[in-house]
């Protein structure tokens, strides 16, 4: 007869050190215990519970439930890179907000003694005796526990002070058909195969080290670098200045107010990602330097910030650009979560700063075609013959703004998340451009803040995670729409008067842990509202307008809609099991493309058709496929 298994509940602050991260493994692994729940205590507590749902998913254990335990301050830990995206409401078992509940409701439920397994801090053990003191007579406790604050011999010792961690995407893709190693020419098609290699390194400082279950004032410093160039892998072979520093910022935690995190430095924020797309509608501050405060607790967190975006929107061409915004993140209840957030962005008018926002008075029957063929100089030297000077620009104040929303749900049987974002965004007017005075040979800037001002987008994406059969066969797949109107634009084809959507497909199969199958396909179909925008033949140059060539530049070639379909499909290991988010991952890919343009992705074909032209084409180009050997990895 079996041995019966001994009811377990392990209370950790995993997330720091690997040591809990092996215990935890080497419980999954001992056929001789029942865990029965796992739960995070002390710092950051969701964050640990992240690790926590992540390594038991991965594990196939989801019939574990986790419980997140109580939070004593905003300190993550070295292992915060491995969780970042991961979505703790996706998690398919059990999800408790208040742990220490859910381990006295374990213990005193339990027909049998519960070992208590402690390895961190014990806040949780303390509040749960504090709420119901006879757990102490059914459950068996089993501490391993070391002091933070005194060595051997009470001398001073402190836990380390840094950790790094990141990211990397690197791939060797033959394009034996004359292009750039992509399979087509952005992510609206999935970010698979239609991005190129990528690194990012995250650093992180204690300054002040948090002292767990007091409100003593912590600090710490955060800094990423981020590029796109990997030596071999690409056309800048890794060199350096395709890198930044993307983010850098300190927060500080119980300053003037408890559970409150100040960051002062770069700000952004985002409600989650659409994996499939590598996209976040959802994202406030990615372009602001700034202060925010973020308060915190069970149920909410609610975000407020401002600062300045002038250097971002403006590079070279500096304006402050005042920024204001406010985000809320609401979990309802386990498995229904909602956000809202907004920003404003303004530029206010600087008599003399000739960066500053202004307009150009225009000639009386200058319009958006003069500004778009570089005219106005001209037009007004046509309706002014007699005037010497140019009209000098009048200082004005710019405004602009973007409204985000967020909706995300899940455990409805085979459905493990799905993720719902939108924005609404105005952009923020351009500033000016130069035009040449023939009559009189000088340059003349002109402020386009009038003709840039009515540019508006609405961008939409559904993202639904779902376990078809559990540990066989998972699915993802996404939905992505854009409608993009320039109300100043009635007469020229562009990008910011266009209408896109498209869905992508993924499925994988799990042959083992891991080995894995992988299929995906894709939908696509961009809508220009004012023109054609594409081609559809090598000669289509010639047929830009009703048959014939646009001799007046406002629209390129012969196509207002282009549709693209892709398929993409291979061999995926996993070496730390399933799931079609888990990294590290390793693909041995092939990519199949179809698109009714000529030519749809990166290359370096001549599009002239000029008859001394030695590399000329003479043949329409639709489809275009890629082999790909590529790893993805947190660290």
């Amino acid at each position: 007869m079996a041995e019966a298994r001994i009811p377990v509940i392990l209370d950790t602050d995993i997330g720091g050190d690997i040591d809990d991260t092996w215990a935890l493994v080497m419980m999954l692994k001992s056929p001789e215990l029942d865990v029965r729940l796992v739960t995070t205590d002390t710092s950051d507590t969701t964050y640990r519970a992240k690790i926590v749902a992540k390594m038991l998913e991965i594990a196939g254990r989801t019939d574990i439930p986790v419980g997140i335990g109580i939070r004593t301050s905003d300190e993550r830990g070295a292992q915060e890179p491995w969780v970042e995206g991961y979505d703790l409401a996706s998690y398919p078992g059990t999800v408790h907000e208040d742990g220490v509940s859910a381990l006295v409701d374990a213990i005193m439920s339990s027909p049998e003694r519960v070992t208590l397994i402690c390895i961190g801090p014990v806040p949780n053990i303390k509040l749960a005796l504090e709420r119901e003191p006879r757990i102490a007579r059914k459950a068996r406790f089993v501490g391993m526990h070391g002091s933070v604050r005194k060595g051997h011999g009470g001398a001073e010792t402190r836990r380390d002070r840094f950790s790094a961690g990141g990211y990397f995407r690197i791939m060797a893709r033959p394009d034996f058909d004359g292009g750039w190693s992509r399979l087509g020419l952005w992510n609206i098609s999935g970010r698979l195969l239609n991005e190129g290699p990528w690194g990012a390194l995250e650093l992180k400082l204690d300054v002040l080290q948090p002292n767990p279950g007091t409100s003593d004032v912590w600090t710490s410093v955060h800094a990423k670098i981020e590029g796109g160039s990997v030596h071999g892998a690409d056309v800048h072979n890794g060199s350096l200045a395709q890198y930044g520093l993307t983010q850098l910022y300190v927060k500080a935690g119980n300053v003037l107010l408890d559970d409150v995190v100040w960051q002062l430095g770069t700000l952004q924020y985002y409600f989650g990602d659409l994996g499939l797309y590598d996209m976040r509608p959802a994202e406030l501050f990615f372009e602001t330097m700034g202060l925010s405060a973020t308060w915190r607790t069970k149920h909410l967190d609610l975000l407020v910030g401002f600062g300045d975006s002038g250097y971002f929107v403006r590079r070279d061409q500096y304006s402050t650009i005042l920024t204001l915004g406010a985000g809320l993140r609401v979990r309802v209840v386990d498995g229904f979560e909602l956000g809202l957030g907004g920003q404003v962005f303004f530029e206010p008018a600087v008599e003399g700063n000739r960066f500053g926002p202004h307009r150009t008075p225009l000639p009386e029957n200058a319009g958006y075609e003069d500004y778009i063929r570089g005219e106005i100089v001209q037009r007004h030297l046509d309706e002014n013959p007699d005037v010497d000077a140019f009209p000098k620009p009048e200082p004005v104040s710019s405004l602009s703004y973007k409204a985000v929303a967020y909706l995300g749900f899940g455990k409805l049987g085979p459905l493990k998340w799905n993720n719902l974002f939108a924005n609404f965004v105005r952009l923020h007017p351009d500033n000016f451009y130069t035009e040449t005075d023939s009559v009189r040979d000088y340059n003349i800037n002109i402020y386009v803040k009038e003709l840039t001002d009515e540019r508006y987008q609405l961008n939409v994406g559904n993202e639904m995670q779902l376990s078809i059969v559990p540990g066989i066969w998972d699915v993802t797949w996404g939905v992505l729409f854009g409608w993009y109107f320039n109300e100043d634009n009635t007469v020229a084809a562009g990008e910011d008067d266009r209408m896109f959507y498209s869905a992508v497909l993924r499925m994988q199969f799990y042959l083992t842990d891991t080995l894995h199958v992988l299929a995906e396909t894709s939908w696509a179909q961009e809508i220009s509202r004012q023109g054609n925008m594409w081609r559809a033949h090598y000669d289509s140059i010639f047929t830009s307008r009703d048959g014939g060539p646009d001799t007046e530049g406002l629209e390129f070639g012969d196509l207002d809609t282009r549709a693209t379909w892709q398929l993409k499909a291979g061999f995926v290991l996993n070496p730390t099991g399933t799931g079609i988010f888990t990294r590290p991952s390793i693909r041995i890919l092939y990519g199949l493309q179809h698109s009714n343009m000529h030519n749809a992705f990166g290359n370096s074909f001549i599009e002239t058709l000029d008859q001394y032209d030695e590399f000329s084409e003479t043949r329409d180009r639709n489809f275009h496929s890629v082999i790909a050997v590529e790893a993805e990895a947190w660290f």
